[in-house]
């Protein structure tokens, strides 16, 4: 995973598979905990798969961003296998999906 600080109010994140996934995940909390501040913008194109787990720390995050920091939480690059596992828990309805890095950034400079 990287962890890249793209401006000062927006952080991206190259995420891949687990078991770096969840560590992943954790150390994104924990920044997002300490620096209220951040919009995150969640790169899922080097995730082949979710579990349950990893799905339980993205909620964690997404309630840690939107409703706690009242900051905004994108998704980018999602293959259509986790498509699927987002569309078949019903969670394509509360996460906010962008294409791709640029339209996302964009998406979040903007105030989208």
């Amino acid at each position: 995973m990287s962890i890249e600080q793209w401006s000062d109010a927006i952080i991206l994140i190259e995420m891949g598979d687990d078991p770096q996934f969840t560590d992943d995940l954790a150390a994104v909390i924990e920044q997002c905990t300490k620096d209220t501040r951040q919009d995150v913008l969640l790169n899922l194109s080097g995730t082949t798969y979710l579990n349950s787990s990893n799905i339980a720390k993205l909620l964690k995050l997404r309630k840690l961003v939107t409703i706690t920091n009242q900051r905004r939480l994108k998704l980018v690059g999602v293959n259509t296998r986790v498509w699927g596992v987002f569309l078949v828990t019903g969670l394509d309805r509360i996460f906010d999906f962008v294409d791709d890095v640029p339209s996302g950034l964009a998406a979040l400079q903007l105030g989208d």
